[in-house]
């Protein structure tokens, strides 16, 4: 029996009391599970130490987090102080990301890990979304159970001919929104794969690189197992590691002389 993919699920950096922690949501860890793969918590690496880690995994999951990307990544000053911020996570993630697509290395972007993909690549934000004009509240409601506050919110409309109408077979369906921050500026070469109600990007692709990436900004993770939608994509991010994880440990055979 063939060992399973392994996928690397990027960590946050908390403080709990006096002691820092690299954090990531179980949920995410069970989604990857769900996929068929080996999830691998992975904390921040230096950028040299990147291809290293991608010599050995089969994929990588860009998990959601409470923290946002920096603004000054995408040449901006904070908009809000009082929002948390995880710049140890930019350091590493950013330059993954670039590496990873280049590599062919399947990535699935989940809420935050959409935001930074797009920002890495040369996309900005709005950090404030509810603030924009003719966009909507994206934000779960406050003070409410997990049940709640990841509750279908509205709908997608998912782009006729994309990679994402290829991978769920409809027109729309519905997701939650526990988002503050959202794509503003698309980075030049991305694909939109479905927009929101308001038209604010929900999920685009890199249809350039050579691998399977996939980003959305709902969080699919959440109880993955009883969502037909959810399903579907970590189905289809788990064919990918296996496939990857196939062509990485079969050796290229040189021609036959003629």
């Amino acid at each position: 029996m063939s060992e399973p993919p392994i996928v690397l699920v990027t960590s946050c950096n908390r403080l709990l009391g006096d002691h820092p922690f690299h954090l990531a949501g179980r949920k995410y860890v069970d989604a990857v599970r769900l996929a068929g793969a080996l999830p691998l918590i992975a904390p921040p690496f230096a950028e040299a130490d990147l291809a290293t880690l991608l010599g050995f995994a089969d994929g990588v999951l860009l998990t959601g987090s409470q923290s946002n990307v920096h603004p000054s990544h995408y040449g901006e000053a904070v908009y809000d102080p009082t929002l948390p911020l995880d710049p140890d996570r930019d350091a590493w993630t950013l330059p993954l990301v670039n590496l990873a697509l280049a590599r062919g290395v399947p990535l699935f972007g989940i809420c935050r890990g959409t935001q930074e993909a797009n920002v890495a690549l040369g996309g900005n934000l709005h950090q404030a979304v509810h603030a924009q004009p003719g966009l909507a509240d994206h934000r779960a409601p406050r003070g409410q159970r997990a049940e709640r506050q990841y509750a279908p919110a509205h709908r997608v409309n998912v782009v006729a001919g994309g990679l994402l109408e290829a991978l769920v077979g409809e027109a729309e369906f519905e997701v939650n929104s526990v988002h503050g921050q959202g794509i503003n500026r698309l980075a030049e070469g991305l694909r939109v794969e479905a927009r929101a109600p308001d038209g604010l990007v929900e999920a685009f692709s890199a249809p350039k690189a050579p691998g399977f990436n996939l980003f959305v900004q709902w969080h699919p993770e959440w109880r993955a197992a009883a969502n037909p939608i959810s399903l579907r994509l970590f189905q289809a991010f788990g064919d990918a590691v296996r496939v990857h994880r196939q062509r990485r440990r079969t050796p290229a055979t040189a021609p036959i002389p003629a």
